[in-house]
């Protein structure tokens, strides 16, 4: 079996954890990147590290939905004290969907967005970008930053922007929705082996119609990685090798 990291997972919102990381070793998933979205979800994140050292790698966050938070100076705070002892800064980034736009403003948005990879770039740590409808200015804004490391997380933008975010010598990471989503697909395609990722965004639900149904756990990244083999049309050993080589990279694993 190929050695594997999920590079993205939500586990602090995971349920019977011990179960869900036995599992994934069994499957030769060698680590999981926890990354965090509030004040309440870093904190579990970095319990959560502490339990299970040397699996579970916490990245800190702040999700744009949750700058409306009453707690979210809290969170920067936190975020602040505690990034020397996280591997990345994540999952952090935009979001222009018209609901989180009504809870937090573009121009908010990107204000803290500019905030975080401050902090980030000040402590050396890579950047793991939301970017939904925000392609290009989470782009700018990291370029703006001098950001030397960052990953554009479940990436399903234009093909443009996707190459900018390639030659500015960044990468993007692939989901189990490679194995149906044809805008996610298309990115992948297009992007260089050596700039890939791979990730479940556990505990995300991906559907396709009526053939299939699932709530993920990291242990489906070995899903993503024989979607990326498919698409790409290599080797899994090989596809596996250098993703795992791109990810230690990235993280300083």
């Amino acid at each position: 079996m190929y050695e594997l990291i999920d590079s993205h997972a939500h586990i602090d919102e995971i349920e019977d954890i011990d179960a869900v990381i036995s599992k994934a070793k069994q499957y030769n998933i060698i680590s999981i990147i926890a990354v965090g979205t509030s004040f309440t979800s870093n904190r579990k994140i970095m319990a959560l590290a502490e339990e299970y050292k040397n699996y579970v790698y916490p990245a800190l966050g702040l999700f744009p939905w949750n700058i409306a938070d009453d707690d979210f100076q809290d969170n920067m705070n936190f975020i602040r004290e505690n990034i020397n002892r996280a591997i990345g800064m994540g999952e952090i980034g935009l979001d222009y969907s018209k609901g989180v736009k009504e809870r937090a403003a573009k121009e908010t948005q990107k204000s803290v967005f500019r905030e975080l990879l401050k902090i980030a770039k000040a402590n050396n740590k890579p950047a793991l970008i939301h970017s939904r409808y925000s392609w290009q200015d989470c782009l700018k804004i990291s370029q703006e930053a001098h950001i030397e490391k960052a990953v554009f997380h479940w990436y399903t933008g234009p093909l443009d922007i996707l190459d900018n975010i390639i030659d500015s010598g960044y990468y993007i990471s692939a989901s189990p929705a490679a194995e149906y989503h044809e805008e996610h697909r298309k990115a992948i395609k297009t992007t260089s082996i050596d700039r890939l990722l791979l990730e479940t965004d556990s505990p995300v639900t991906y559907r396709r119609g009526t053939e299939f149904e699932y709530e993920s756990r990291p242990a489906d990244v070995i899903r993503t990685l024989n979607a990326v083999s498919g698409i790409k049309n290599m080797d899994k050993e090989v596809v596996a090798k250098s993703i795992l080589e791109n990810t230690m990279n990235v993280f300083s694993l």
